[in-house]
């Protein structure tokens, strides 16, 4: 009789242990191991659990006597998704939909299931957190009315299984991953023992089968659910929908696409009746700018290949609460400082021990170091009281001797700026050489008299 084995794996990671360990070593986290029991594992010849995959026994063939086949897509018929996908679901693929509980997985998963079922395309949902009352009124609020959408309740993956087999619909969405388990193994739902073989089954089976699947997979803020992070390698395209709390803009992001880039985004924003597409997302997150106002700056970024006009606020004030600090809301706060730090240094401008505040307007968060020349211009622009030019745009990453370094795409940020009326774009001066009527800066100090002009004279 095969003995079972019991190791400790880690729920945040996937890291495995034969005893319980405090800290991850893997990633890090604290108490994040959980025991779980270990079926014997199968012997040599033996079939494999489930009995749906791909048919086993095939024998090695020369690259070259491989056929070469163009995968059809179908359009999910939402553009914005359709652009991080690559152009649309591929048959057999599987599509992990990550993000934090309440963002809009669901209800993305739903709008996608309308517009298939619109088709005449047959769309399985299989909830596991709701129920089907619950998935009707969500229905009736995004305005979805579709007869060839099949809902069932389930969470037993063997049940699954069958359903899929038998259905063989054109798309299956699974909500959530984490509460799909297996008969097969006595770890908990959500563990990664669970996910591992759940996951590991379905795509089998949608690969077999050619069946889409889109599995919704929750990340929560403490980390006791094992998240979609662990079943990355197992999918061909992983999602991730961001957002900030209190913000309507939700960002859609490929973090991994065998079928396609991950140097696209998606915006959506979301409303009463669901999550709507944005067409010109630069448009609205500068929409209700102030004109004339000291401390902001519009900034060309980069996402993906997509370039994105945002607004960059900054607010500083003489400490009236306490010792100096630094707060930054879409910036990394680090940056901030070092900016802070470049600008103390390299300019005659000092700004040391003061309230420094930076928000990024709509929810964005700006990660590339292309935007430091905007958030640096920004600060001076709330110390000094000066505004920046309304029609004037910025870009440029500062290095720490004060230099303005080029950034790539120049000339994509320059184009989405004067198309939406920017007509000066500061930049640095490598990146000049090849665009017309650009502002050219070399160093910081340069970008300041350029744009504040002679501080030694009055406002």
């Amino acid at each position: 009789m095969a003995r079972v084995k019991s190791v400790h794996v880690c729920q945040s990671c996937g890291y495995e242990s034969p005893r319980w360990l405090g800290k991850c070593p893997g990633c890090e986290a604290w108490n994040t191991f959980v025991e779980e029991v270990r079926e014997p594992e199968p012997k040599a010849g033996a079939p494999s659990r489930g009995g749906y995959g791909a048919a086993s026994g095939n024998k090695p063939t020369q690259l070259r006597d491989v056929e070469s086949q163009e995968q059809s897509r179908v359009l999910s018929g939402i553009g914005e998704l359709d652009r991080v996908l690559g152009g649309g679901f591929v048959p057999g693929g599987i599509v992990m939909l990550g993000g934090d509980p309440g963002i809009g997985k669901s209800t993305l998963s739903l709008q996608v299931a309308a517009v298939f079922a619109g088709r005449g395309i047959e769309v399985l949902y299989i909830t596991g957190e709701e129920s089907l009352g619950q998935i009707r009124m969500r229905a009736e609020r995004l305005g979805v009315n579709a007869q060839d959408i099949w809902v069932v309740s389930e969470t037993n993956l063997e049940r699954i299984e069958r359903l899929l087999v038998e259905r063989k619909p054109g798309l299956a969405i699974i909500d959530s991953i984490q509460t799909t388990a297996t008969d097969a193994l006595s770890s908990v739902p959500g563990s990664v023992a669970q996910l591992r073989e759940v996951t590991g089954r379905l795509t089998q089976i949608g690969k077999g089968h050619g069946i889409p699947m889109v599995l919704v997979g929750h990340v929560t803020k403490d980390g006791g659910i094992a998240g979609p992070k662990v079943l990355e390698h197992m999918v061909d395209t992983v999602l991730y929908f961001e957002g900030q709390a209190g913000s309507n803009y939700r960002l859609l992001r490929a973090v991994k696409n065998r079928f396609g880039s991950t140097n696209e985004v998606g915006v959506f924003e979301m409303r009463g009746d669901g999550l709507q597409e944005i067409a010109n997302p630069s448009a609205a997150f500068l929409e209700g700018r102030p004109n004339g106002a000291s401390g902001s700056a519009v900034v060309p970024i980069l996402e993906g290949t997509r370039p994105l006009m945002i607004e960059v606020q900054a607010l500083v004030t003489t400490p009236s609460y306490g010792p100096p600090r630094v707060t930054s809301v879409g910036v990394d706060t680090n940056r901030v400082i070092l900016l802070l730090n470049i600008l103390d240094k390299r300019t005659s401008i000092k700004v040391a021990g003061m309230d420094v505040f930076i928000n990024v307007a709509g929810g964005m968060k700006v990660s590339e170091p292309a935007a430091d020349l905007g958030i640096a211009l920004a600060i001076l622009s709330s110390h000094l009281d000066r505004p920046l030019p309304a029609n004037q745009a910025v870009f440029g990453e500062l290095g720490l001797t004060g230099e303005v370094r080029a950034v790539s795409m120049a000339d994509r940020r320059a184009q989405e700026a004067r198309k939406l009326g920017f007509s000066e774009v500061v930049m640095p001066a490598s990146n000049a050489k090849m665009i017309d009527d650009a502002i050219a800066v070399t160093h910081v100090a340069d970008a300041v008299r350029k744009v504040f002009g002679d501080l030694s004279r009055p406002k």
